[in-house]
């Protein structure tokens, strides 16, 4: 046997150092697609969707292979904020599937991330502390992609009980929104490296969500009476409104202190540039808001110039770390070679 098969390949060795937070580029790309999807730009949602469902299966192999082959790193990696990208991801590909018409797979993903969640959530919550980064509010993000998909099955299979246990996650991930806020450290505002925009982006998906169970029960279902329809309704557009608040405040922190430094924390920026978008485009239909729709539409080519910005960042990084990871396995073989 060579000595060569005792070192992991260049590749192997920098999908490994990919931080859980790396789950943010298939949250970015799938919320693109979503929000493209919802302009009628279908052919750039399905590049988008293609390149999304490539990283996510990239990053699903790494994890089950940490999970097989590295459990010490993969127990780490999960108590992370960072690893509840798994679950955010799977839900925002699941929904654009279930967009697609694919309900049978969209099915499997709600599944899928249904397990991940309740281990993945405690994990994560174990190690919150106060002054947290933006990524704290990724419990809600996560929470609430499952509300998103099952109100979005639910609307496309006329399924009830969905929707019904999509209030579950609805109102948990407000909860949880309300417990990261606290523990936010709002010096991230200034300081912050990409996922303090996170802090607008999980308001963002959970009006996402209230906009998804409004649309399910305007289907023909018969899901709650009209004051609590009522109650939906208004909290969705606070939901939102907040969101823009936020957007606005964070887009003048950037302005004011400028980071133009790649780091692929800045895929949780891109998440909630799209999610943004794809929430007002969604609620402009669902509450009757013609005037939202436009915005919303400026709103997804600000995302998509976000996600272009990033991508590029990504690949040169990319480049760097493959060349890093090569040479790091060359000196390991080198150094284990007989004289």
């Amino acid at each position: 046997m060579s000595s060569a098969t005792h070192h992991p390949s260049a590749l192997r060795t920098w999908l490994e150092r990919r931080p859980p937070a790396a789950g943010a580029a298939v949250m970015a790309t799938g919320i693109v697609s979503v929000a493209l999807h919802l302009t009628g730009r279908e052919v750039l949602s399905r590049i988008a969707l293609a390149l999304a469902c490539v990283a996510w299966l990239i990053l699903a192999a790494n994890f089950v292979y940490l999970l097989c082959a590295n459990r010490p790193q993969w127990i780490e990696r999960a108590g992370t904020p960072g690893a509840l990208t798994a679950v955010a991801a799977t839900t925002v590909l699941g929904t654009r599937f279930s967009l697609l018409g694919w309900s049978l797979l969209a099915a499997v993903l709600l599944v899928l991330a249904a397990l991940l969640w309740p281990w993945l959530l405690l994990l994560v919550v174990r190690h919150w502390w106060r002054r947290m980064p933006g990524a704290v509010f990724l419990g809600c993000v996560a929470t609430e992609g499952l509300a998103v998909l099952a109100a979005t099955l639910s609307a496309a299979t006329s399924t009830p009980w969905l929707a019904h246990a999509a209030l579950v996650p609805f109102w948990l991930g407000i909860v949880l929104y309300l417990i990261a806020l606290f523990r936010f450290d709002l010096r991230q505002v200034a300081r912050g490296s990409g996922d303090h925009w996170v802090a607008g982006g999980a308001l963002a998906i959970s009006a996402l969500a209230g906009a998804k169970l409004l649309a399910a029960a305007g289907t023909g279902m018969y899901l709650w009476n009209a004051d609590d329809q009522a109650v939906l309704h208004d909290l969705t557009v606070f939901l939102l409104a907040l969101d823009l608040a936020w957007y606005a405040v964070l887009l003048a922190a950037e302005i004011a202190w400028p980071r133009l430094r790649y780091d692929v924390r800045r895929w949780s920026t891109v998440f909630p540039l799209g999610m943004t978008a794809a929430a007002t485009l969604s609620v402009s239909v669902v509450v009757d808001v013609p005037w939202l729709d436009a915005p919303g539409r400026a709103l997804l080519w600000i995302a998509v110039a976000g996600w272009l910005a990033v991508a590029t960042g990504a690949v040169l990084r990319a480049r760097s770390g493959l060349r890093s990871a090569a040479a790091d396995s060359g000196t390991a073989v080198r150094s284990t070679a007989p004289r």
